[in-house]
């Protein structure tokens, strides 16, 4: 029997309507969102369920929907018993690993996501920063066009390393826009503009870092009863300090994820559940290596069908 891993998705995967049924049908997946309605003051429950979309949109919202949506069906699906050798997040999901590994509680997760998203709203005024998605360009060489274009003055860096062919970008809006233009000197077959209220995962992104910090130091952390391997570097970790670290680190870091897969396939990870809204990270997985069983977690209905 092989290892499996749970994952969590991150920002992108949301969408109108996540969670009800979980919430409907089970009473732990009612009692995370009754804790999350309660945490942040205002019902997050039913901006996830009923939206408006562009409300959910805003970062600040989309990061503690998607955490609670997360954590409520990660209860569901934990009613079948079975338990992660490892667990991983893309970006803000690393939050919803750390509450599945016991590292932090559920309300202070959702109020330090609620934080994070609005810190990252300000950290850059609207308009400076921007992210591309770049398909079928080799990371060496794009890494290599990235330096050179903020060598010349404008910032753009690596943000998400998801999967073979696909790297989103992120920086100044100048920066990006040199990539979009320059991007077949890197191999890119294609470049698409990102519509996202900030340049994420960039060094832009260090105001953000600096008031996280702060935040992250008010909250406890315990060590992690499973490993948690951090998007920053793709390697396990346990250490509840050093899971803090890495989450200052991670808002100014690219997203390793296609390292993070590639080390729990090395370690013998033969199944990944992914548990949250949409099926964004079985996408990725996919284009990783197509060998793995991959299961998508994200609603009730599908929580009892994978444990079939």
């Amino acid at each position: 029997m092989g290892k499996i891993a749970f994952v969590f998705p991150g920002q992108g995967a949301q969408a109108v309507g996540m969670g009800k049924d979980a919430y409907e049908s089970s009473a732990a997946a009612k009692a995370i969102y009754d804790k999350a309605d309660e945490a942040l003051g205002y019902s997050i429950s039913k901006l996830s369920f009923e939206g408006p979309e562009e409300e959910l949109r805003q970062t600040a919202n989309t990061q503690p929907a998607l955490l609670a949506t997360s954590v409520a069906l990660l209860e569901v699906y934990k009613e079948q018993g079975l338990k992660p050798d490892y667990v991983a997040g893309h970006s803000l999901g690393e939050y919803s690993a750390l509450v599945a590994a016991g590292v932090l509680e559920f309300a202070d997760a959702v109020k330090l996501v609620r934080a994070r998203g609005q810190f990252m709203e300000q950290a850059v005024p609207g308009g400076q920063g921007a992210m591309a998605a770049v398909l079928g360009a080799e990371r060496a060489a794009l890494q290599a066009l990235c330096s050179e274009i903020t060598a010349a003055g404008t910032v753009v860096e690596l943000a998400n390393v998801n999967c073979p062919g696909q790297i989103v970008v992120s920086g100044s809006a100048a920066g990006v826009a040199a990539v979009v233009e320059r991007g077949k000197e890197a191999g890119a077959k294609r470049v698409i503009p990102l519509e996202v209220s900030g340049p994420f995962h960039s060094s832009l992104m260090q105001p953000a870092a600096d008031k996280l910090a702060e935040a992250l130091a008010q909250a406890e952390f315990r060590d992690a009863s499973v490993p948690v391997v951090a998007n920053v570097h793709a390697r396990p970790v346990t250490s509840g300090a050093e899971l803090r670290e890495l989450l200052v680190k991670q808002i100014v870091s690219p997203v390793q994820w296609e390292d993070t897969i590639a080390y729990l396939i090395g370690e013998g990870v033969d199944t990944f559940v992914e548990i949250g809204s949409g099926t964004v990270l079985a996408g990725l997985i996919k284009k990783i290596d197509k060998s793995v069983r991959i299961v998508s977690v994200n609603s009730a209905a599908a929580a009892s069908a994978a444990a079939e």
